[in-house]
């Protein structure tokens, strides 16, 4: 068979059917029994149950001995730190984090589109005692969050199939709703969350612009929602912009702010 240069575009099922045991090891944030691995998924028990092993074997996940769960492997780690290890995008944006840290006093993060959602590649933590809290490596839900609504409005994705998830009872959940407010984030340039996926949190968030005039980053700025209200969060808005605009330039993108801040 001629080489194309391009990837197979037939997929191996076991393969797809693992990564989904992965993406619900994920999303749990905890550990999981075969069983409710199996119901997250949708994929029998027994077959769950042999992909476990081989991934077990592959140290991508841990068996817990003593509550006979599983959980994310350490390997996973490495490979990531692999990946993380070669985006100098992280070093080109911590100045901006840290500024907006210092100028709200809520949490800054990165995050890069991903297939499916976007996922946190760095964060500067706020100051205060209390913080909204990021983690490294977290997706954010696509309909659910400030970032996630970003990717849906700037980045070419599109939702599955099926139900939107609700998360709290501010999280939209109807397709209509959520076409609406994605017209909303794209002519104004940033995406609100109000305690959409976590009650006490708020966040606000702005596309960061390539090269190629492709979304290259989400930055967003998260507090909990009794400190970063609509007031502050307003507040936020347009030292956001100015360094989502200016790490846009940074990043080699030409044009005047309009242009960089807005598609």
């Amino acid at each position: 068979m001629p080489r194309t240069g391009q990837p197979a575009i037939r997929l191996v099922g076991a393969a797809q059917r693992a990564f989904s045991v992965l993406d619900a090891l994920a999303e749990a944030g905890t550990d999981l029994g075969t069983n409710e691995i199996a119901r997250r998924t949708g994929i029998n028990p027994s077959t769950v149950s042999r992909l476990l092993a081989t991934l077990v074997a592959g140290g991508l996940v841990e068996h817990v001995p003593d509550s006979g769960r599983y959980r994310l492997g350490l390997r996973l780690l490495q490979l990531g730190n692999v990946v993380l290890a070669r985006l100098d995008l992280r070093q080109i944006a911590r100045p901006h984090l840290q500024a907006l840290v210092d100028v709200t006093g809520e949490t800054a993060t990165l995050s890069l589109p991903g297939e499916r959602d976007a996922v946190t590649v760095d964060f500067v933590q706020s100051p205060s005692s209390v913080q909204g809290v990021a983690q490294v490596g977290r997706p954010s839900i696509a309909h659910a969050t400030a970032t996630g609504k970003v990717l849906l409005a700037f980045g070419s994705r599109t939702l599955p199939s099926g139900p939107l998830k609700e998360y709290t009872r501010r999280t939209i959940t109807q397709r209509a709703a959520l076409a609406a407010e994605l017209d909303r984030v794209r002519d104004s340039g940033y995406a609100f969350n109000f305690g959409e996926r976590e009650d006490d949190l708020h966040a606000i968030a702005a596309p960061v612009w390539g090269s190629r005039a492709e979304l290259a980053a989400v930055v967003g700025v998260q507090g909990p929602s009794w400190r970063f209200t609509q007031a502050e969060m307003d507040a936020a808005v347009q030292p956001l912009l100015e360094h989502t605009l200016q790490l846009s330039l940074e990043l080699g993108r030409s044009g005047h702010a309009g242009e960089v801040v807005k598609t």
